[in-house]
């Protein structure tokens, strides 16, 4: 049998990039992002295990969204899975003193962004009546957390898209996942923070958090379930992690 085929946006770095090391044994891949330097040396690591090719674009930007998906030729459409893993964290204020133009990049990429790929791909699969969407929510989606009012409702409309698209979809014949991690360590922190590395790495210090390679291996499982089997809604924590904003750490 032929190989699936795995559209993964987000997949230069963190949770999209394990993700794609995960899927590569089954999956031809469709990896897509901003940064095509990222992307090529993915490429490159993964040519022994599977085919993939390139999409350069940024989900917030529904032109190139559209412009890029539509161009696939089409041995490339029969999209299979579609992980909407791209999304972002800006700021760690409260909402008086946010900076709106944060509120706009989290609602743009978080929000806007997945729905603009979803409008592109779904089609794809509603078509062969055939399909698997994975969307990455967050525990903020499940839990609002002081001085995260904005990047919280952004997951909270994760959630709800993941919900209505299960509605809609199942009766197409396509899975939809929605999965939620708690604290996992990447560039998030880092993007939140941006770029201070050294309140970013404080996010991690003294327990064990969860790490990129952890969230691909629970998509991996989802994906791989027998194809009577949707994994609808999964909720992912370092053990230490009671809830969105209660971590218990070791400082002795």
């Amino acid at each position: 049998m032929s190989k699936k085929i795995a559209l993964i946006t987000g997949a230069s770095s963190g949770i999209g990039r394990e993700t794609a090391k995960f899927l590569s044994q089954n999956h031809r891949l469709i990896l897509c992002g901003r940064r095509k330097e990222k992307l090529l040396e993915l490429q490159e690591e993964l040519a022994d295990y599977t085919e993939s090719i390139i999409l350069t674009y940024d989900v917030r930007n529904r032109e190139e969204v559209i412009s890029a998906i539509d161009g696939l030729e089409d041995s490339w459409k029969e999209i299979d899975v579609l992980i909407n893993n791209a999304g972002n964290a800006h700021g760690l204020d409260k909402l008086e003193h946010g900076d709106t133009d944060d509120w706009d990049a989290m609602m743009d990429g978080n929000v806007k962004g997945l729905l603009y790929v979803s409008k592109a791909v779904i089609p794809l699969m509603t078509k062969r009546n055939t399909g698997h969407i994975v969307n990455i929510s967050s525990i903020a989606g499940k839990q609002t957390y002081v001085n995260g009012v904005v990047y919280c409702a952004s997951k909270k409309a994760v959630e709800a898209i993941s919900e209505g698209m299960r509605l809609e979809l199942t009766e197409r014949g396509i899975k939809v996942t929605n999965i939620a991690p708690g604290a996992v360590h990447t560039d998030f922190s880092n993007v939140r923070f941006k770029g201070n590395e050294e309140k970013a790495e404080r996010v991690y210090q003294n327990y064990t958090p969860l790490y990129a390679e952890d969230i691909a291996n629970t998509i991996a499982f989802a994906v791989n379930a027998p194809e009577h089997v949707t994994i609808a809604d999964l909720t992912i924590l370092p053990k230490a992690q009671a809830a969105a904003s209660i971590i218990h750490k070791n400082t002795n």
